[in-house]
């Protein structure tokens, strides 16, 4: 028998039973447990470091003041709670043995073992040999990071109304987002309209839509991956809100007191990281080669070659379909792990070999601000109002539980008719300018 907490609740036929590992509560990992929940001689052990499933797409609405922490989390417990043979331990993995089958735990004396494995760890902030950058440039994956965020932004705007220094306040009330992806868009996009709606004639001394809002690309153009009539319409859309597009110059440094761009020193207490993304260690743990980024090789099946009984997937794999690699979207994932958890469950108890994983792919949306996203399927191009009404309904719908969707339909309908964000408190303690 394993160590305690593989053995809480367990029975003698319980531990029979073939036991799946999965760790990480992400939309990969929980769509497979939800997929494995019931399946009769099959012992599901769920592992994440935090008690909460995520909605990453939202997370830049909390970082900007839009909504709260608890309107895009759901305990994991709860979404898996019907489930009797479904586990769930709150614990950091810290390492594998392959040759025991063995999860390893971070500050516990007892190990999981496994006869399937699920590795769905997702990925952090990359800083392209530059991990020093993240003191100044906080990326946005964790609701830590969206907390400080929004601290950070809204503290900037409270410092620069307390300044009587003119250079101490155009730094102050200039905000620089790296990166051209979505993620940097859409939080280009929500600081400008923070600026100008939403804080508009709450302050005496400033102007905040006078706020310098940056979104700086290395590449040629933001929103790289959309088809260039969209990525070019982005760009004019955020340029009418106000925010400054800088294509083809990359950051050469980023300290305490701002950044340097293509050999240019601008001066900006809030820089924002958006421009990379990093595998979690998972091809560390299994010993096996990966790509630049850290994402493991896996086959058409999602399993590591080699590696018996052992997958990875979402952000941790290096998934392709016809040769191109899948892009790292929330909806891979989760269509990854409905695969797996399927192909689980008929192939341990029927003995039948799935079919190869085939991502359906749902639609490319980014949303821009008020009124404006722009929005992808195949050759079917949206820009603007009906693409932002298709950006609402599908995240809405994407929500795990109906109290969530609720609140955030409701919480969405309210700024939309007052321009104003409900969520502008900024806890104490959290900004990294502190005093300065």
């Amino acid at each position: 028998m394993d160590g305690t907490p593989d053995q809480a609740g367990s029975t003698l036929q319980a531990d029979r039973d073939h036991h799946v590992v999965i760790v990480g509560g992400g939309f990969g990992g929980l769509a497979v447990a939800q997929e494995l929940g019931g399946a009769t001689g099959i012992r599901v052990t769920l592992v994440d470091r935090r008690n909460y499933h995520l909605f990453q797409p939202l997370l830049y609405q909390v970082a900007t003041a839009v909504l709260s922490p608890g309107e895009i989390a759901r305990p994991i417990r709860s979404l898996v709670r019907p489930h009797a043979n479904v586990t769930v331990l709150q614990a950091e993995v810290s390492g594998l043995d392959l040759g025991a089958r063995r999860v390893r735990l971070s500050g516990s004396e007892h190990d999981l073992t496994f006869n399937t494995l699920v590795l769905a760890t997702g990925a952090t902030h990359s800083y392209f040999g530059h991990p020093e950058w993240a003191r100044f440039a906080p990326g946005l994956k964790t609701l830590d990071d969206a907390r400080r965020i929004r601290s950070d932004v809204l503290s900037a705007f409270e410092r620069a109304e307390a300044t009587s220094d003119p250079l101490a306040r155009e730094r102050l009330l200039t905000f620089a987002v790296v990166g051209g992806g979505p993620t940097g868009v859409e939080l280009a996009g929500a600081i400008a309209g923070l600026a100008r709606q939403a804080l508009a004639g709450e302050f005496r001394r400033i102007d905040p839509a006078g706020a310098k809002v940056l979104l700086i690309e290395a590449g040629p153009r933001i929103l790289g991956a959309f088809p260039e009539d969209l990525s070019d319409y982005a760009a004019r859309a955020l340029t009418r809100i106000g925010v400054t597009v800088r294509v083809g110059q990359p950051v050469d440094s980023i300290t305490e007191r701002g950044l340097s761009v293509a050999g240019e020193d601008i001066p900006a207490a809030t820089v924002i990281w958006g421009a990379g993304v990093q595998a979690s260690p998972v091809g560390s743990w299994l010993g096996v080669e990966t790509d630049g980024a850290g994402h493991v090789a896996v086959d058409s099946r999602l399993a590591v070659p080699g590696l018996p009984g052992i997958y990875v997937l979402g952000d941790a794999a290096a998934a392709k379909e016809n040769g191109k690699p899948l892009p790292g979207l929330a909806q891979v994932a989760q269509q990854q792990g409905i695969y797996l958890g399927r192909a689980l469950r008929r192939q341990l108890r029927d003995g039948i070999e799935p079919p190869p994983f085939q991502f359906r792919n749902r639609g490319n949306l980014a949303v821009i601000g008020r009124n404006e996203a722009v929005a992808q399927w195949d050759s079917l191009h949206l820009k603007g109002f009906p693409a932002w009404v298709v950006w609402s309904i599908a995240h809405v719908y994407l929500l795990l539980g109906f109290q969530n969707r609720l609140f955030v339909s409701l919480r969405w309908l309210w700024a939309y008719i007052t321009k104003r964000q409900g969520s502008r408190i900024i806890p104490e303690g959290l900004s990294r300018e502190g005093g300065r």
